[in-house]
C-alpha cells in the first residue's frame, strides 16, 4: 500500500477541478457556461498540477494515472510491489471526486431536463470521441497518452520545485493540440471511475454512461504509456 495516500488524495484534487471544469462549462445554469476548449485544457492541467503537489506531500511520484503507473513498472521506472497501492489510490480518488462535483453542482443536475443537448451528460465525467471511429479513438489515446508518458520520463521527479507546474503545462499542450478527437482521458483512472460514478450514482436527470466507448479511454493509455515506457529504455 506505500505510496496510496499520496496518489489517492492527489488524484481526488485532480478529478476535482478537471470533471468541475466539465460541470462548469456543461451545465446550464452557472456563471461558466460555454467556456472554450482552453478553459478546459488549463483547468485540467492545472487540476493535475495541485493533484501531483499534494501527491508527493503525502509520501507518492504523483502518478495519478495508471497508464504512468503501469508503464514505468513495466520497464523498470517503478517498483511492481508499489502498483497496487498507486492504483487503488487513483481509482478511489478519482470515484470520490466525481462524487464531490456531483455534491457541488447537484442544483445543476437537478434544474437540467438531461441528455447531451442540455449539458447533463456524461460527458461533464468521461470521455467521447468528437468522431466515432473505435480504431482511430483509440489511436488517438495511444498517441497522445505517449507523448505525456514520454516527457514524464525525462523531467525526473516531478513531484518537486516547479515540475508539477510543467507537468501541468504538459498535460494543457497534449490537450490542447493532440486531445480534440477524444476529450485526451490519457487516463483510465480518470475516466473510468468517474463514468462509473454517474452509472451508478442518483445523478438527476442523467444521461447514457455510453460504456460501449469505455474500453477506449482504458486500453489506449495503456498501450501509450507502454510504449513511451519501452522507448525510453531502449534509448536509455
Amino acid at each position: 500500500m506505500s505510496g496510496f495516500m499520496g496518489e489517492f488524495l492527489g488524484t481526488l484534487v485532480l478529478i476535482v477541478f478537471g470533471v468541475g471544469s466539465g460541470a462548469a462549462t456543461n451545465l446550464k445554469g452557472n456563471y461558466a457556461r460555454n467556456q472554450n476548449w482552453t478553459f478546459i485544457a488549463l483547468a485540467w492541467g492545472l487540476g493535475v498540477t495541485f493533484g501531483v503537489y499534494v501527491a508527493g506531500q503525502f509520501g507518492s511520484q504523483g502518478h495519478l494515472n495508471p497508464a504512468v503507473t503501469i508503464g514505468f513498472a513495466a520497464f523498470g521506472f517503478f517498483p511492481w510491489s508499489q502498483v497496487g497501492g498507486y492504483l487503488l489510490g487513483q481509482f478511489l480518488g478519482a470515484f470520490l471526486g466525481a462524487v464531490i462535483v456531483m455534491i457541488q453542482y447537484y442544483p445543476h443536475f437537478k434544474g437540467a431536463r438531461g441528455g447531451a443537448a442540455d449539458g447533463n451528460s456524461v460527458g461533464i465525467f468521461a470521455t467521447g470521441p468528437a468522431i466515432k471511429n473505435p480504431l482511430f479513438n483509440y489511436l488517438s489515446e495511444t498517441i497522445a497518452t505517449f507523448f505525456f508518458v514520454f516527457v514524464l520520463l525525462n523531467l525526473g521527479n516531478f513531484t518537486t520545485g516547479l515540475k508539477p507546474l510543467i507537468v501541468g503545462l504538459l498535460i494543457a499542450v497534449v490537450g490542447q493540440t493532440l486531445g480534440g478527437t477524444t476529450g485526451f482521458a490519457i487516463n483510465p483512472a480518470r475516466d473510468f471511475a468517474p463514468r462509473l460514478a454517474y452509472a451508478i450514482l442518483p445523478v438527476p436527470n442523467k444521461g447514457s454512461a455510453n460504456w460501449s466507448y469505455a474500453w477506449v479511454p482504458i486500453l489506449g493509455p495503456l498501450s501509450g504509456g507502454l510504449i513511451a515506457a519501452a522507448v525510453e529504455a531502449l534509448l536509455k
